[in-house]
């Protein structure tokens, strides 16, 4: 089940409109099969000569406030099903649309709720139409309904089984792979030391700038003393940066981090997001790498509809920006039908399997990303190169897969 909301001017051209051959001329039979206009005869007001009078009786409540009437009073829902099942009966979905008003414009056991009425024209479809006014004078909060509308939708999808069911594992769910981890640090010597890494690490901190070295103090790569705190702290700095874009954990010293990363910063979250999204390494993780931004009451994608919603009311408030207002309408409209496209994808994500042979070659392959142009050597680095012997990375295989040149994202 899929809702989508929309707004409308005037009542009466609406229903003329459902009431015709559409766009597309792929409307017939239209008839109302349910509703609650508080009284109205609706159930005698079902042809296309009687529309008027079904359009005055939905209006009443809205012809009462006068000049306090909203420009768009008229709530129009649109409910569709899965075309891969059957579709529904008239009075099947006539307690779908009854379901849908009842979380939204007309709650159940509220004597002063919107009015509203069920009209079908299509095969698996209903159009719920509701005036925003109320019995008692008052306006209807529209704010949370898109929210609502998805969650009702999803449980009677649930209750008329037209989602997948999850199948039961038959194997063992493998364990997830824990990151290296890389450690830069500034010693009491003055020299800054990085231990840990694979092969890959190690190439990305000689083409930083660090040297190996293999002493009595064990394997690691340094910085010379003699490079001054600031050039060792740019130079470390880049490295970690570059060991993060290639999927590395990376415990860089304080003192040595001249870019900390803001984590208020809300472009900062949603990169953090994207980053665990191209690292997902199956689909369980890769789900939930995504519900920060589908999750349908928290979600980054919720908020930002709602915010486009609010923004086209507080656009209303003025009276010379009506268009303006509507183009975030449609926007946050969009947001809506978008989240109903990706209901259930949860749910079919988590059986999505990655083959664990292409875990390594997804690591390599992560250094020549869009983030590959990191490669690029510090100013820092290239200054302290001339009285330092360092190898260069061009000695260096590349990994297998294709390399993409792009600018580098910061955050």
């Amino acid at each position: 089940m899929i809702a989508h909301l929309q707004r409308a001017s005037n009542t009466a051209g609406l229903l003329a409109y459902l009431y015709g051959p559409g766009e597309r001329g792929d409307q017939s039979n239209p008839r109302v099969v349910g509703g609650d206009c508080h009284g109205a005869p609706i159930g005698l007001l079902t042809h296309a000569d009687t529309l008027p009078y079904l359009s005055h009786a939905l209006d009443a409540p809205v012809e009462r406030l006068g000049t306090r009437a909203p420009e768009r009073p008229v709530w129009v829902c649109s409910v569709r099903s899965d075309p891969r099942q059957r579709d529904l009966s008239d009075a099947q979905w006539a307690k779908v649309a009854r379901r849908v008003a009842a979380v939204t414009v007309a709650p159940g056991g509220d004597p002063d709720a919107c009015r509203w009425i069920a009209l079908r024209n299509q095969p698996r479809q209903v159009h719920v139409v509701a005036t925003l006014a109320r019995e008692d004078g008052r306006l209807h909060n529209a704010y949370r309904d898109a929210f609502r509308l998805q969650t009702e939708c999803r449980r009677i999808a649930a209750e008329l089984g037209h989602l997948p069911t999850t199948p039961q594992p038959t194997t063992p769910v493998p364990e997830k792979s824990m990151p290296i981890t890389v450690t830069i640090a500034a010693e009491p010597s003055g020299s800054v030391v990085a231990r840990g890494g694979d092969s890959l690490a190690k190439s990305l901190l000689n083409h930083a700038g660090f040297a190996y070295a293999n002493d009595w103090h064990g394997p690691r790569h340094r910085l010379p003393t003699s490079m001054g705190r600031e050039q060792q702290a740019a130079v470390a700095s880049h490295a970690a940066q570059m060991l993060r874009a290639a999927r590395y954990a990376v415990d860089l010293d304080p003192a040595l981090d001249t870019a900390p990363a803001d984590p208020q910063s809300l472009g900062g979250q949603i990169l953090a997001i994207i980053d665990r999204i191209r690292g997902a390494q199956s689909g369980a993780e890769l789900a939930g790498a995504l519900d920060p931004l589908l999750h349908g009451e928290y979600g980054v994608v919720e908020r930002v509809r709602e915010a486009l919603e609010a923004a086209g009311e507080q656009i209303n408030l003025d009276d010379e920006a009506h268009q303006l207002a509507d183009r975030f309408g449609f926007a946050s409209e969009f947001i809506t039908a978008a989240q109903g496209e990706l209901l259930g994808a949860d749910e079919e994500l988590r059986r999505i399997a990655v083959p664990a042979h292409e875990h390594a070659a997804a690591r390599s392959a992560a250094v020549y990303d869009a983030r590959s142009a990191a490669l690029a050597t510090s100013p820092a680095a290239a200054q302290a190169s001339a009285g330092n012997s360092i190898p260069s990375v061009s000695a260096v295989a590349p990994p297998a897969g294709p390399v993409r040149d792009s600018a580098p994202r910061t955050r």
